[in-house]
Formats: C-alpha cells, structure tokens, sequence
C-alpha cells in the first residue's frame, strides 16, 4: 500500500475517461489498497483512480469516518427534484470551493474485488461524493458543472495560482 500523489488540473489523465475493469488481478488490488490509503486522510472524501494516475473505472470515499471503494461504478439514480448546492472542492483543484448543484441522493452500482455487486447510496455528502467521483471516470471535473460566470471566476483564480 502507498500514499500516492494527487494529480492536479492541466494533468491529462483528469480529462481522459477511464477504462472499464475487465479482470481483477493483483495490479487492481493494489490499486483498491492505494485508493484507500491516500484517501485515508482529513479533509479527504473521495479519490478516483484517476486522480492518482491510473485510468481505470474506481474510486474510493472516506465519509463519516467510513472507508470504502467501487470499483466500474455507474450512477442508477438521482434525486430528481430534490437539488443541493453547497459549496464543493477536489484535491485535483487544490484549494477552491465553488457552490455547485448535485442530486440530494444518489445510488451507484458496481463491483467489489470478489468480482460481487456492490450498492453504494446515500444523501448530502455521500451523494455528493458519489456523482463527483463518478465524474472524475467519465473524465470530468466539478468546475465543468460550475454556472458560466462562476466558472469564470474560477478559471481565473486558477491561472493566478499558477503564475
């Protein structure tokens, strides 16, 4: 197991949707104990794998001082009236929080290293993080949902950070 790094905007892998998992092998355990590892830590809720370099359909949380993983998750529902839109962050986006409108719930569906369906659901946070990592697969990152001029605004402080 390793703590590994965080891979930032500008980063391409961010922008590249990830590979469906085929065959759970030991290179993919290894990710699964990686995936917990780094994400084993305050203020952290959840990590996709491709956030730490590998493009491959996974992604851990740590929500309410419970660890877990999934691994080829697809969301199967949303709350479809009920809305939050709470400020949100990503280690990949280091430092800013921008209000950004998620499902109230969401329920993903995937599979756990025995190859065995896995439910995961929940409300607020979990949601949250369940639609946020699922977007980090698909190759997306939160700033992309942001409304136009706060997106701007974003863009902007980001390009400040970097000069």
């Amino acid at each position: 197991m390793a703590m590994r790094e965080i891979r930032v905007v500008g980063d391409p892998v961010l922008r590249t949707p990830c590979e469906p998992i085929t065959q759970i092998d030991e290179r993919v355990r290894s990710l699964v104990e990686d995936l917990l590892e780094t994400v084993d830590a305050e203020g952290r809720a959840g990590l996709a794998a491709n956030q730490i370099g590998v493009s491959l359909r996974a992604f851990s949380w740590n929500i309410d001082d419970e660890l877990g993983y999934v691994l080829n998750p697809r969301i199967v529902e949303v709350s479809q009236e009920e809305y939050q839109d709470g400020d949100e962050g990503c280690l990949s986006v280091p430092g800013l929080w921008y209000p950004t409108k998620r499902a109230w719930y969401a329920r993903v569906v995937g599979e756990d290293l025995d190859g065995k369906e896995v439910v995961v659901e929940g409300t607020e946070l979990m949601a949250r993080c369940l639609q946020h990592e699922v977007d980090h697969l698909d190759g997306m990152l939160y700033l992309d949902r942001l409304e136009r001029s706060v997106r701007k605004k974003a863009m902007r402080t980001m390009r400040e950070q970097l000069a």
